[in-house]
């Protein structure tokens, strides 16, 4: 039986990943690198460490604690080099098989892999590599990458990986682990955020920064774009993939995916959020009582929507952190319920209210109208809804998973149509402009395909899975 997932009406995390070098308890730290990173994924999580001559693996479906709830797992992953990986399909379906960090046996040894990111020729490769005989185990478009490793005719295993990495394309922040070498690699565009930093001796890469600070670790600089770095007991080692070019890193990162603590792309979450707030404010003013945010996502942006219009920012909803992502819902009618799980309003705050709601992002719809609903309910005068991006209208190719084109409601409705779905009394998005004004150099190195539909990276592959794959996916229970 095919389990049905439940959608927030949220865009999905992709993924998290984290890599340690030079730790007695590498694993330990890179399982508390992957509870910092929980918010990427929650499908999976895995890590795989080494002694320097054996390779330990652990992976597991299910959020981290569950995956590593026995004590003695950790104690199992010995070694002074870890990688871990938080996990959300972008490509592949949900299954243990495709669970990372993929461990596998090359020229050189072991070579374990841990990814983040999507890449836009996957099928093309792995059709390619199929004919000439490659075997794959997985349904990812990681273990492409593995493959052309392992095939490369290069001497060293730096130069099969710089080999490998040069015939993809797309987005990758990948960690890789042999059996006395930390790698590290970004592809081009730096699509996806790749932090390092240091903790005396030891050499941390990871998805985030915020992952340093659980540590204590201090962050040093983000993997450059095009960047692999060989961390060994000789130092670290930093070749090119290919020549720098205009980045193409995911504003959406700033919009909703990175956590408020973390600094991403040269600045801080927190910083690039509450300027979308006050950008949004400029564009879009509005006469109410309070301002309250969809928690957790748009708090920072609400704070700045209500420090610029003072408007005074109030906890209008309460969140339930104590629930899953995914549901197993056979109706509607407990899709719906489940908002009311997920979220409470507080009566006593919204009653006879002018309200804004700020919003970080309108994917479906379906969750903000049943929340107005019940903040309607709850007795408040007016609603108005501000949304601190662009309409989304436009698949990801790049590892955020989106609805399909058709899915997404300003994909087929105007903001006006939208306002009425909602049943609210105003609804306005932040400009494109307003977006790139709120972030670092904005107007030079950003992807916004999602909201204007202008891909910085060709695209031939609009997502068709292979009938194999179809299969795999119907049949998993």
């Amino acid at each position: 039986m095919q389990q049905e997932k439940f959608d927030w009406d949220e865009p999905h995390e992709e993924c998290g990943i984290v890599g340690v070098y030079g730790s007695e308890a590498a694993s330990e730290l890179a399982y508390m690198g992957l509870y910092a990173l929980q918010h990427r994924g929650q499908e999976s999580a895995g890590i795989v460490s080494t002694d320097g001559e054996n390779v330990f693996r652990h992976v597991g479906m299910g959020l981290v604690a569950d995956v590593f709830q026995d004590k003695e797992i950790l104690s199992r992953l010995k070694g002074k080099i870890a990688i871990g990986h938080n996990r959300y399909s972008t490509t592949g379906s949900s299954r243990l098989l495709n669970s990372q960090p993929l461990l596998v046996n090359c020229k050189e040894g072991p070579l374990a892999i841990a990814h983040n990111g999507n890449l836009v020729n996957y099928r093309a490769l792995r059709k390619q590599l199929e004919a000439e005989g490659s075997i794959f185990q997985t349904t990812m478009d990681s273990e492409v990458i593995l493959h052309l490793t392992a095939r490369s005719q290069a001497k060293t295993l730096p130069e099969r990986l710089l080999d490998a990495l040069r015939q993809v394309r797309g987005a990758y922040s990948v960690v890789f682990l042999t059996r006395n070498r930390l790698i590290v690699a970004r592809d081009p565009h730096g699509v996806r955020p790749l932090a390092l930093g240091k903790l005396d001796d030891i050499t941390i890469a990871a998805s985030e920064s915020c992952v340093m600070d659980l540590i204590g670790a201090e962050y040093i600089r983000d993997v450059e774009p095009g960047e692999l770095l060989i961390v060994d007991e000789n130092g670290l080692h930093s070749y090119r993939i290919s020549e720098k070019i205009r980045p193409a890193h995911c504003i959406f990162e700033f919009v909703y995916f990175s956590r408020p603590d973390s600094r991403i792309f040269g600045e801080y979450v927190d910083k690039a959020r509450r300027k979308l707030g006050k950008n949004l404010a400029l564009e879009h003013p509005v006469e109410a009582d309070i301002v309250i945010s969809v928690p957790d996502s748009s708090n920072t942006a609400a704070i700045g929507y209500s420090r610029r219009t003072g408007i005074k920012f109030e906890i209008g909803l309460i969140r339930n952190h104590y629930i899953g992502r995914t549901f197993i819902q056979p109706t509607q009618t407990k899709r719906d319920s489940n908002v009311r799980i997920k979220f409470n309003p507080v009566g006593g705050v919204l009653k006879d209210r002018r309200v804004v709601i700020v919003e970080d992002s309108i994917v479906r719809g379906t969750t903000l109208k049943n929340l107005v609903k019940m903040i309607r309910k709850a007795g408040a005068k007016e609603i108005h809804i501000r949304v601190s991006s662009p309409p989304v209208k436009y698949p990801c190719y790049y590892g955020m998973d989106f609805p399909t084109h058709g899915e997404v409601i300003a994909a087929e409705k105007s903001v006006e149509e939208i306002r009425s779905y909602l049943g609210v009394d105003s609804l306005e998005y932040l400009s494109l402009r307003g977006l790139l004004a709120s972030v670092p150099n904005g107007d030079k190195g950003y992807c916004t395909a999602c909201f204007s539909g202008q891909y910085p990276i060709p695209v031939e592959e609009k997502g068709e899975k292979s009938e194999v794959e179809k299969q795999i996916k119907t049949v998993n229970v």
